[in-house]
């Protein structure tokens, strides 16, 4: 409950205020974060199936993996901006809701692992990483990832 506070003054703030009480923001915030959505989902998945072995087998993982990082890097960038508009019109809700919160964990862990571990073995160069660790780190980012989804997706039902 020590966060509670936080997230009633984060929901009584002018920006909860304005996105919360206006017809159109939220509806627009929440196109803006979906496109971001799409487009994270985009990069994070043509490397992710690349590393699997399963698309684009003559592209270097590297290389994908180079070209695709501004568009996860700047997708990630909106969503972030765009999910704290989204949350701060109704915080308090949030903080009762349990996919909110897998959301949130899913989110930390995702983009950890991503700019860390996946990002390491993705640029690494060919025969430096074996396959089936390549393969693994692939998975796991599957899966961390896919929970951000699913619990943004489990927030409305909450």
């Amino acid at each position: 409950m020590v966060l509670l506070p936080f997230f009633q003054w984060v929901e009584s703030s002018s920006v909860g205020a304005m996105v919360r009480n206006s017809a159109y923001w939220f509806p627009l915030i929440e196109a803006v974060h979906l496109l971001g959505l799409a487009v994270i989902g985009g990069a994070v998945l043509i490397v992710d199936m690349r590393m699997l072995g399963w698309i684009m087998k003559r592209q270097p993982v590297a290389l994908l993996a180079e070209d695709a990082e501004p568009w996860l890097v700047g997708s990630l960038i909106v969503m972030l901006v765009s999910g704290g508009l989204l949350f701060a019109s109704e915080a308090v809700k949030c903080f009762y809701n349990l996919a909110f919160w897998v959301k949130m964990v899913s989110l930390v862990l995702a983009m950890s692992y991503t700019f860390t571990v996946r990002r390491k073995v993705s640029h690494a160069a060919e025969g430096q990483v074996s396959p089936g660790m390549t393969r693994l780190v692939a998975i796991i980012s599957l899966v961390l990832w896919s929970g951000v989804g699913f619990g943004g997706r489990g927030i409305g039902f909450y």
